[in-house]
């Protein structure tokens, strides 16, 4: 605030600005215990600057939120004094929920502020030939399931994350189009806030790709902390496409960017579901696949499985050495390698994430994808990009749901109360 000579701030401006800076000091500190590990209160007060009196009051109250709790005692070899007590991530009394919306399937989890899977559920269910509302209904139902749950352990709720495939405006909450599930213009905050009575947690819709490819980037920098790039492809029946570059993700100038799988890449192929002809999706899909691999009544067709048993018989068939689904793969394979190569020619990332079912399959379709990259990409050795299958599977975009939701408490850990600490044993 600049002063004129003469003026003083009102009390009330000075009370807003000191609440105002101690949330976000609270929130450098809890943040700084996620990103780096069990901290001592000097160490948290050099690597941040701020002072140590200011810590250690920062800490205590985190403490009393539940948010932090005292760790081991600090063991230096040749550190002189006193060893510090460190404090490390807690959060058991607050969780994110991600909830996935699919052609075929819908799926919850609840992620307490340590990334520790409280509850999880997938359901199959045809969505594709259901009305938007009966589906927002089941989903609402796993919905209050999850939340159930976190409450029987004492938890709170900090918000829910729904994921769609399609085309999503996260500020107004409206899903614009979703083709695959043949949705247009359909307010889903709204309706699922209606649906869960009006809670008092923040309800978020996103696109699923964008969601996994969070989930998959907090994967990654776990791994080994220096990857800044990555394109992360989700396959079920359409194919979606999130981007991370330079560790942020890329939403594009209207929050549409990652419609990858209607890139126009193969004009000899069959009608989308957007209308149109060739897009990648409909070399790639999972329809794709199993029209190539199987027959019109071969079970694994059948949307009311679950999409990972179906996914374990192709599996069983391709070990057997099945030579038409060993050539199915093969055939995805390739395509999925001719259109990575445009995103990598685009976008050079350090990786290629196979998510959904590429990643269940991603031992028949890694060689020949790699191969199409290398054919196509004009950057030598494929521009330097790793093709990695992620270990998240299906659970990418619920979990990626679960992260933004609790990503406020981060951001304000004042929206905890204080007698959060201990709740959740």
């Amino acid at each position: 605030m600049t002063l004129t000579e003469g003026s003083r701030p009102g009390r009330g401006v000075v009370a807003a600005d000191h609440v105002s800076l101690r949330r976000n000091n609270l929130s450098v500190v809890l943040r700084h215990v996620r990103e780096n590990g069990s901290r001592s209160r000097a160490r948290i007060a050099a690597d941040t600057g701020l002072n140590k009196a200011t810590v250690s009051s920062l800490v205590a109250e985190l403490v009393e939120r539940g948010l932090l709790r005292e760790g081991q005692a600090e063991s230096e070899r040749g550190a002189l004094g006193r060893p510090g007590q460190l404090v490390e991530l807690d959060g058991r009394s607050v969780c994110g929920v991600g909830a996935e919306i699919n052609v075929d399937y819908l799926a919850v989890t609840a992620l307490d502020l340590s990334g520790e899977t409280v509850t999880e559920r997938r359901v199959p269910l045809d969505v594709a030939h259901l009305d938007p509302g009966t589906t927002l209904d089941h989903l609402a139902e796993l919905i209050r399931e999850a939340v159930a749950a976190v409450g029987a352990r004492g938890g709170q709720t900090a918000g829910v994350t729904l994921a769609v495939p399609g085309l999503v405006q996260s500020t107004t909450g409206s899903l614009k189009l979703a083709p695959n599930l043949g949705w247009k213009e359909v307010p889903v905050v709204e309706e699922m806030r209606a649906r869960l009575g009006d809670p008092a947690y923040k309800v978020r819709v996103d696109n699923e790709a964008n969601l996994a490819a969070l989930a998959a980037y907090s994967e990654m920098k776990g791994d080994d902390g220096k990857v800044e790039d990555l394109v992360l492809l989700t396959g079920a029946v359409g194919v979606g496409g999130g981007m991370v570059t330079g560790g942020h993700l890329l939403r594009g100038g209207h929050g549409f960017s990652g419609e990858v799988g209607h890139m126009p890449v193969a004009p000899v192929g069959g009608t989308c579901g957007c209308g149109r002809t060739g897009c990648w999706e409909t070399v790639v899909g999972l329809t794709a696949l199993l029209n190539k691999a199987t027959d019109a009544d071969d079970p694994v067709r059948d949307p009311s499985l679950d999409v990972e048993q179906r996914l374990a018989e192709i599996t069983r068939r391709a070990e057997a050495g099945g030579a038409r689904t060993l050539r199915a793969l093969a055939d995805v394979g390739t395509w999925l390698g001719i259109g990575g190569a445009i995103l990598v020619n685009i976008l050079n990332p350090d990786v290629l994430v196979l998510g959904g079912y590429f990643a269940v399959l991603g031992p028949w379709l890694k060689e020949p994808l790699e191969s199409a990259i290398r054919e196509r990409v004009i950057a030598p050795d494929g521009g330097g990009c790793r093709v990695v299958q992620s270990e998240l599977g299906f659970a990418a975009a619920v979990r990626g749901g679960a992260q933004i939701s609790l990503d406020q408490v981060f951001l304000d850990p004042t929206l905890v109360g204080r007698d959060a600490a201990g709740v959740a044993q």
